[in-house]
């Protein structure tokens, strides 16, 4: 495939879940699927004796409204889009199927009810064909293994990696920090080598300090003088064997745009 033509359908992955917050509505606490639009937003606070006093029924109140639970939205949609990316770069690079190149597992309960987990990327060595490849990821985990200071009883055994993509990791949620701790956990018991990648250079140093103390490789989007026990772009680029920097640059412009048009509508109280 050219890169012309690979670009338009890793584009097309990104695009359709950035337009899906166009369509974003703020459910304003009540339990309504589809959102608020302006009319029944200010039918409710006009319907609030309190709100009207205030003057909280106003247009612009809707529109900061939409545009705080869309700002969340178009975060979030953007690291679905780019977990959806990983993972097909990772199947057309390695020779992947689908099912390979997902992780999950089954816990269960207080009361014996089973839960599925799962992570956003796997690679088993003995999945990728091409030996050079394999051999060039096998290299990889034992270096970061070393650098992890893993026991090398358990380097021995490991035969790949599992993958959680974020955007960026902004929050300090003890919760979600804990299930990822567990995550880790589990990965390591099946002999895989957990791996956080981010694509911004957006997270908290004392998270990633904390998964990395818990033995998460942790992967940040710099770009420059990159190592990739440390680099996204690093490790796809030289691991991996994409250039997945060069295809965001390239496709910069047209993200942007798809971005900004979402922003304008989130910003209209009408749009």
């Amino acid at each position: 495939m050219s890169t012309r033509a690979r670009d338009k359908e890793y584009l097309e992955i990104l695009v359709a879940s950035i337009r899906v917050c166009s369509s974003y509505r703020p459910k304003m606490g009540k339990r309504l699927s589809e959102g608020f639009d302006l009319a029944s937003f200010q039918k409710l606070y006009r319907a609030d004796p309190f709100y009207c006093w205030f003057g909280l029924d106003n247009p612009l109140m809707y529109a900061a409204h939409k545009a705080a639970g869309g700002m969340t939205s178009v975060y979030r949609q953007i690291g679905l889009g780019c977990e959806r990316l990983f993972r097909r770069i990772i199947q057309d690079e390695l020779g992947l199927t689908d099912d390979q190149s997902r992780w999950s597992y089954v816990v269960s309960d207080a009361k014996k009810k089973a839960r599925k987990l799962s992570l956003d990327g796997r690679v088993e060595f003995s999945h990728v064909s091409d030996s050079d490849k394999r051999r060039r990821i096998r290299t990889w985990a034992r270096r970061c293994a070393k650098d992890l200071g893993l026991d090398r009883d358990l380097t021995r055994v490991l035969k790949g990696a599992v993958f959680e993509v974020r955007q960026g990791y902004k929050s300090k949620d003890a919760k979600r920090q804990n299930a990822d701790i567990a995550n880790a956990a589990v990965a390591y018991t099946k002999t895989y080598l957990p791996c956080a990648v981010v694509l911004s250079t957006q997270i908290d140093e004392d998270v990633a300090t904390r998964y990395r103390n818990e033995k998460w490789l942790v992967l940040t989007g710099t770009v420059r003088d990159a190592s990739p026990l440390r680099s996204t772009y690093a490790f796809m680029t030289e691991v991996i064997g994409y250039d997945l920097s060069g295809f965001f640059e390239r496709q910069s412009r047209a993200l942007r745009a798809e971005v900004e048009a979402v922003l304008t509508k989130l910003l209209s109280p009408t749009g």
